[in-house]
């Protein structure tokens, strides 16, 4: 898959057959978020891979349901940054993105889950053992994919504005 199509076709999946993905495939996803964009290419992330169905439920628990699909996932990747950049999310997002991307891809259904700013960021952070200073920005739910979702993106003439809005 070139890189127009996986992005003219990746698609938020939360639903996943429950079969494991490999510490491989699961390296290369996250390789594809550390070469992300990031300002002044300072790199502000670090990222936790959880696999452990276990650990997988209690994440989807503490999110309060907007990461409930965390649970069925085969994995998660939670994305961290430094506090102390002044575009930790800028880059983290990207990060992510790129991940979302890779996963896609590589054949697999992903989706993000956010973390940062939310009342529960604090016990995430803690979950996966990162340092104080280290804010989780977002979680990404992988796995083979049981199917797209069927809501479509607003057409290109609907958000297309050419030299004013």
């Amino acid at each position: 898959m070139d890189a127009i199509e996986a992005l003219k076709t990746r698609r938020s999946v939360r639903a996943y057959t429950g079969e494991p993905v490999s510490r491989k495939t699961l390296e290369e996803i996250v390789d594809c978020g550390r070469l992300a964009a990031s300002a002044r290419n300072r790199q502000p992330w670090e990222f936790v891979v959880v696999t452990d169905r276990k650990k997988l439920a209690e994440l989807a628990s503490v999110t309060q349901d907007s990461g409930k699909f965390i649970a069925g996932a085969a994995a998660a990747v939670v994305v961290l940054c430094n506090g102390e950049e002044v575009y930790y999310a800028e880059g983290g997002a990207n990060a992510a993105h790129c991940m979302l991307l890779a996963a896609h891809a590589l054949g697999l259904g992903a989706c993000w889950s956010q973390i940062d700013k939310r009342p529960w960021s604090e016990d995430i952070r803690k979950m996966v053992g990162a340092p104080e200073g280290f804010k989780p920005l977002c979680m990404l739910g992988i796995g083979h994919s049981m199917g797209l979702p069927d809501k479509p993106k607003r057409a290109l003439a609907e958000v297309l504005h050419w030299e004013k809005f």
